[in-house]
């Protein structure tokens, strides 16, 4: 039986399970989940879904999203940007863009999946495309190791790396790796390459495209395992000031008073990944403002008027971050330790 996270004056149990029924109802026929009713799809965050339908204990429904984007993956291992429900197969193309990042989280995901369900039918089934998704991601590295952002189809790659991107991509395949170990596939060569990502983003910042004004450029190497230790709580430190909104949440951006849920839930990840679940609990507990009656989450506030930008938009990211981060603290699913390793929760608590 599923134990769902249960976090008193956060986020009970019964909200969890609400919100899993909110996400589950925003999936398609084909097992696509769109941002919102109608709205498009990318695989990142499709993926992000996925793994809080795990937590909140509506596993079926986690197995099609995950059987959506094998059947729609390219024949090179990638997938397009975004994606629009149009029947059966919701597999019209919105943004053709490959992004080396969007592509790679399936194996975050998959690993995901058989952590929370023990079920190697399902994970032997996927390996082909988690294998064929990371191999195509590393085949667009650079000569330093990281790999490029992104290629449009039929055009040259674009030339530069990106810290989140980077900083997503390693964690992936890492879980890839793990993925391949348990099921007699082992690919030693995906970690030795999350491992030469890692040196280059602790000692290479000027191997990325600058985006220091996002807030996921602060805490995703923290989030991601790829900043650890005393330079984590340094790095989540030093940015506090810049992002942090007092009782409100995570900017977005560090020059506008939007305050966005998703960011805010994942901030409290990067917290639980250090042991800082005290911090990490007061940040989950800031998103309640955004909650919606039916589990749902508004994207973002502007504060202090409080506006919804965008206009009236709730997004399913926004809910699976929220319901990720809950079970990072609680500790209540078998994949919780997917940002917390068990280390940390016994010495912190």
């Amino acid at each position: 039986m599923t134990t769902i996270p249960d976090l008193p004056g956060v986020l009970s149990r019964d909200d969890v399970i609400a919100s899993g029924e909110h996400l589950a109802s925003l999936q398609t026929d084909s097992g696509m989940i769109p941002w919102f009713p109608g709205g498009h799809c990318d695989p990142w965050n499709h993926v992000e879904s996925a793994m809080a339908l795990d937590v909140a204990g509506f596993h079926a429904e986690a197995e099609r999203a995950y059987e959506w984007l094998a059947d729609i993956q390219r024949a090179d291992g990638s997938w397009h940007n975004y994606y629009l429900p149009d029947g059966d197969r919701d597999d019209t193309v919105e943004d053709d863009k490959l992004d080396t990042n969007v592509c790679a989280y399936i194996a975050t995901g998959v690993w995901h999946h058989w952590r929370c369900t023990g079920d190697r039918g399902f994970v032997d089934n996927l390996w082909p495309t988690v294998e064929r998704a990371l191999d195509w991601v590393l085949s667009l590295r650079r000569r330093d190791g990281l790999v490029l952002w992104a290629i449009e189809p039929e055009a040259h790659p674009w030339n530069y790396a990106l810290l989140t991107g980077s900083a997503s991509v390693q964690h992936a395949l890492r879980c890839g790796a793990a993925t391949g170990l348990e099921t007699g596939s082992p690919r030693p060569d995906w970690v030795e390459a999350a491992d030469v990502m890692c040196t280059l983003i602790n000692h290479g910042r000027r191997s990325f495209q600058p985006k220091t004004r996002w807030a996921m450029d602060w805490y995703y190497p923290v989030l991601t395992g790829a900043t650890t230790d005393v330079a984590a709580k340094a790095r989540l430190a030093d940015g506090w000031e810049r992002f942090a909104m007092e009782g409100l949440g995570i900017r977005c951006v560090e020059d506008e008073p939007w305050v966005t849920a998703s960011e805010t839930a994942e901030a409290s990840l990067a917290y639980a990944a250090i042991g800082d679940f005290a911090t990490a609990t007061d940040l989950l507990a800031w998103t309640r403002g955004h909650r919606q009656p039916d589990g749902g989450y508004l994207t973002g506030l502007v504060h202090p008027e409080r506006l919804i930008f965008p206009d009236g938009e709730h997004t399913s990211y926004t809910a699976a971050a929220v319901i990720l981060a809950a079970d990072a603290i609680v500790g209540a699913s078998p994949a919780s330790d997917l940002f917390v390793s068990p280390s940390i929760r016994t010495a912190d608590g």
